[in-house]
């Protein structure tokens, strides 16, 4: 064990003592020692604190062997606990402690209520958890300020280190280069290039397109994200393996600037993949971007807003009518959330009745949510279909236009509203690269994430095509979870290449899979064990919650959420629709009254 993981072990024990210490004192003064057991579900009395302690402990080591330490992000430790509190909830007093005492799980919305007075105290716990083990290391490193720094080798020279891509693959590569060049003194320049200012967290883009989380609550700006790296806002135009340099654009100037690397990352991500399907680009959303987003929220909100006065049958009709491709995580979110949406502001609209309303989601295959369990899935399809949602599964888009889909199997849908989340596929511009693709067009790797046949080309995230060697060479999904991992671990890669070491291969084991089904459920699978309901919708939230880039973007979510328990959904038009008016659209037909 090195020693860094040695002193975030003992750091987190000593955390957890305290913590489990403050968790009981805490009660005992709020005299709540009576409704609220220990972090196990035991009881503080006699030996139960005794037993409450050295628990604590070990949760407190686990802590910090998970979160880990990283100087000025005191927030993110923060949340960490709070997170860790509220599973602990979940997995203490909630299931094992259930187990223990011969009981059965507390998992249902009634059961879980019972118990709130002991999530308020784990809450606590994970809170003072998380802020006392930051605190115990910083205290520590200012006591001894040299130990995490290695001598600087002499015949280390300066190296340019260039990130394409400021998705959560290139911001976690670009902060852990920066740590360990600041933590061993080395002089090496970084730099960061991304078509976009922010870092978007996807994860919630779809709450964004249903009004109930604000557009920049869910973004966080490169510059503030990664303060010690030149960021340059600009589009790359092309990229030269043979002499080491790329070509950038930026976004207000015509002018091709040429930038020179020692070592290259791409993390691009991916575009969508609409297979040359006519009609298809044109006449659909995509929900890949903060614009995608908003643009899809203002086009639902003015199709309600035409369809209030609208008079013609048959055209109300396409106006109502709702239409996502794809039954993936992203397809179900958002068909979820425009659910909830339409339906949360119904009562604005008076000449519209519910059941003039259509959500029809289009999958190819016969399961919606293949990344899960066939039981999760099919408890998702159960629970979207009671509501009102249609689903087309075996079928698939094959053309589009501004009034109609066309369906392979099925009768056409008559909708002005056709969101694509159906297919995606690498940055085009990797085709240019005169490294290996694999058949969806993303650069085949090492285990280590080099780029087969070069020597200073790295890739990582969705461009990427990483095999898993623990999984017969398996590719790695293309997940946020994966990315950001596999951006630290690029990183320790190139600094042990520029100091001579040989890069390690990139081992992880997903946690898990959320996805949203709205309205206060999710379906959700951790390690073999599988959630759903309301039990699962917190957790995606405090799991998600936890991962926002620093407190400011956390309090903002968190307002947004609970403002949409107590509010309908906001349905201001931020933007002026391109959509055409209906005498545009009839060009003088006999329709058009008056």
């Amino acid at each position: 064990m090195n020693s860094l993981r040695r002193r975030d072990l003992i750091a987190g024990a000593m955390a957890g003592l305290l913590s489990g210490l403050f968790f009981g004192l805490a009660m005992k003064a709020l005299r709540m020692m009576e409704h609220v057991s220990g972090i196990l579900g035991i009881s503080f009395q006699g030996n139960g604190f005794f037993y409450h302690l050295l628990l604590s402990i070990l949760i407190g080591a686990l802590f910090g062997a998970i979160f880990r330490y990283h100087a000025k992000r005191f927030a993110a430790n923060f949340s960490g606990g709070l997170l860790f509190g509220m599973l602990w909830w979940i997995l203490g007093p909630l299931t094992i402690g259930q187990y223990l005492v011969g009981s059965s799980p507390m998992w249902s919305l009634s059961e879980a209520g019972s118990s709130f007075p002991n999530l308020i105290g784990h809450i606590f716990f994970g809170g003072v958890l998380g802020l006392g083990f930051y605190i115990i290391v910083a205290l520590y490193l200012r006591a001894q300020p040299e130990s995490e720094i290695r001598e600087q080798k002499d015949d280390i020279d300066l190296k340019h280190i260039v990130i394409l891509g400021g998705g959560f693959g290139g911001v976690a590569c670009a902060q852990r280069l920066s740590e360990i060049m600041m933590r061993e003194r080395q002089k090496s320049e970084i730099t960061l290039v991304s078509e976009s200012n922010y870092l978007l967290f996807t994860p919630m883009l779809a709450e964004v397109a249903s009004s109930a989380l604000e557009a920049r609550h869910i973004s966080s700006p490169l510059r503030a994200a990664c303060p010690s790296v030149q960021f340059i806002h600009s589009t790359v135009e092309a990229i030269n393996t043979k002499s080491q340099f790329v070509n950038l654009r930026a976004a207000t100037s015509n002018i091709v600037e040429r930038l020179s690397y020692d070592h290259l990352i791409l993390s691009l991500g991916s575009v969508p993949n609409y297979f040359d399907l006519p009609g298809l680009k044109e006449n659909s959303f995509s929900l890949k971007t903060l614009h995608d987003a908003t643009l899809l929220r203002n086009h639902v909100i003015s199709m309600l807003e035409r369809a209030d006065v609208e008079m013609d049958q048959q055209e109300r009709n396409r106006l109502l009518t709702l239409v996502v491709a794809g039954g993936g995580f992203a397809g179900v979110e958002v068909i979820a959330e425009l659910f909830d949406l339409v339906h949360s502001v119904l009562h604005m609209y008076p000449t519209i009745a519910s059941n003039e309303l259509r959500f029809i989601l289009v999958h190819s295959r016969e399961r919606i949510l293949p990344e899960l369990s066939p039981k999760l899935a099919d408890y998702s399809l159960r629970l979207l279909q009671a509501r009102g949602i249609e689903f087309m599964l075996g079928d698939r888009v094959s053309k589009a236009t501004s009034e109609e889909v066309t369906l392979r199997e099925s009768k056409p849908i008559s909708t002005r509203t056709l969101v694509w989340t159906a297919g995606n596929q690498p940055n085009p511009i990797l085709k240019t690269l005169p490294a290996e693709l694999s058949g969806r067009g993303s650069v085949l790797t090492e285990a280590s994430m080099l780029v087969k046949g070069f020597g200073n080309l790295w890739a990582v995230g969705d461009c990427a095509q990483i095999p898993n060697l623990r999984e017969n060479q398996k590719p790695y999904p293309p997940t946020a979870q994966h990315a950001s991992r596999q951006g630290k671990a690029v990183a320790e890669n190139i600094v042990a290449s520029i100091e001579g070491r040989s890069p390690k291969s990139f081992h992880y084991r997903s946690i898990g899979s959320f996805v949203s089904l709205g309205h206060r459920a999710a379906a959700a699978e951790i390690r073999g064990l599988q959630f759903s309901g309301v039990i699962a919708w917190l957790m995606w939230r405090a799991i998600y919650f936890s991962k926002l880039p620093g407190l400011e973007k956390k309090l903002r979510v968190a307002i947004d959420w609970i403002l949409d328990i107590f509010f309908p959904r906001d349905i201001v038009l931020t933007a002026e629709m391109p959509t055409p008016t209906l005498s545009e659209m009839l060009s003088g037909d006999e329709r058009i009254p008056g």
